[in-house]
């Protein structure tokens, strides 16, 4: 099969061959092509050392990205590609990160380190494919195998189990059993591993296609990090209105809502407050009071353990807080609500509840009637300007103040006359506010 290969990729290949050293893409970006995706980032594979790469591009803005290692990054047309010399790693004694390495002039020796079968494939346009490990059969059957004995593979770097099950998800691949038994076998290994690398590995995974499968089979290893999950396997969750046990209800939401990682990663923390508030009414019905802000409380500290950026820990926990929210059902209540949410927060909250509720039993799934009148309400609301918030109200605490009012009761003051006009017992004018007040 012939790859069409970007012209920046083109020209490194024929600087690194032309000078006498082998060269080839290598990695994702092959395997994208493989399966008909357009590639954004390219890495190249060489027999040349590092230094002779470096003098070879000397004409270009290049990156010693990691040299020591045998990558150099050069830049054209503002894009980077990494050029990696062939090597062999040495010994992995952190489960992250080889000691050192040896760099060698045989390709096979290079593809022989790598992680999975459908990234040890390498190409360019002389030679064509090389596929030492049956990479291409693996990407037509949808597999993701590691590149010979999986624990080794794993305890190497533990890194490769959580990219193992992120690879499954975004491509809609299954996990050989073999490897899938090592990732099991192994998971502890990812207690090596930073926060910030768990992060950005499960906001790709959650976002997968295949997220549903990944999460449901593999919750053990989501619990290495996410302990909170743990107790939430298998929880039964007792009344007509459930379909579900605990964990495979997070999971079908997640499944169900767009493919957005603020989204994703709300529905996947949204209902961990179950466990902890759980009760059983007088009819033997499951019950879980107040474990929206319970959870929100949770998914805070989660988010924060995983050193995920402030703006996404406060998103997602205050979605995760206010999850309950159920279409309202006069516009006086849709008004009393952003008081304290905005439009978008309610859009929001509509698009978590309609996932949601698309977990329960089938007879309490439908919301699209409540949904479809909200955002009509919304619409009128946005349209007409009409007063939901103190700052749309026609008076300031100033004006409070000069009526003789002082301290905390100027603000109970000015709530009190938002209740009023949300209510309609009063216009939204300030003669008519004052006059009302006094």
């Amino acid at each position: 099969m012939e790859i069409k290969l970007p012209q920046n990729v083109v020209t490194i290949l024929n600087i690194l061959q032309g000078a006498g050293h082998e060269a080839y893409c290598v990695g994702g970006a092959v395997r994208d092509s493989l399966m008909g995706f357009s590639p954004e980032d390219w890495d190249i594979t060489t027999s040349a050392k590092p230094d002779e790469t470096k003098s070879l591009f000397k004409d270009y803005k290049t990156v010693d990205t990691g040299l020591k290692h045998g990558t150099l990054t050069v830049i054209m047309d503002h894009k980077p590609y990494e050029i990696t010399t062939f090597r062999i790693d040495g010994q992995y004694n952190d489960n992250r990160h080889p000691e050192d390495v040896v760099f060698t002039a045989d390709l096979k020796n290079d593809l022989a380190r790598r992680d999975f079968t459908v990234n040890a494939l390498a190409y360019n346009y002389n030679i064509g494919m090389v596929d030492l490990y049956g990479g291409r059969e693996d990407i037509y059957n949808s597999i993701i195998k590691t590149v010979g004995d999986p624990d080794k593979r794993f305890n190497e770097d533990g890194l490769r189990i959580l990219r193992a099950l992120r690879f499954a998800s975004v491509l809609g691949f299954s996990i050989e059993p073999p490897t899938a038994a090592a990732i099991h076998r192994n998971r502890n290994l990812l207690k090596n591993i930073s926060a910030e690398r768990i992060n950005i590995e499960l906001s790709k995974l959650i976002c997968g296609k295949n997220a549903f499968n990944i999460l449901m089979e593999y919750p053990d290893v989501f619990a290495v990090f996410i302990p909170e999950i743990e107790p939430a396997v298998n929880f039964t969750q007792y009344g007509k209105k459930h379909a579900y046990d605990v964990w495979e209800h997070i999971c079908h939401t997640v499944d169900t809502i767009p493919q957005d990682r603020i989204l994703r990663l709300t529905m996947l923390l949204h209902d961990l407050g179950k466990v902890p508030t759980h009760k059983l009414n007088e009819k033997g019905d499951s019950t879980f009071k107040n474990h929206a802000t319970v959870g929100g409380e949770m998914a805070k500290e989660i988010l924060t353990r995983l050193k995920f950026n402030k703006k996404t820990i406060n998103r997602v926990s205050f979605l995760v807080g206010c999850h309950d929210f159920e279409p309202p059902e006069t516009k006086i209540q849709l008004k009393h609500h952003l008081k304290t949410k905005t439009p978008d927060d309610i859009r929001t909250l509509l698009v978590i509840k309609k996932s949601d509720r698309g977990a329960l039993s089938e007879e309490y799934r439908d919301i699209s009637e409540g949904t479809a009148q909200t955002l009509q309400w919304l619409k009128e609301i946005e349209e007409n300007n009409e007063c939901c918030t103190l700052k749309d109200l026609a008076v300031t605490g100033s004006d409070i103040i000069e009526t003789g009012i002082t301290g905390e009761n100027v603000g109970k003051t000015l709530n009190m006359l938002l209740d009023a006009v949300i209510d309609g017992k009063v216009e939204n004018i300030k003669t008519h506010l004052l006059t009302y007040l006094l």
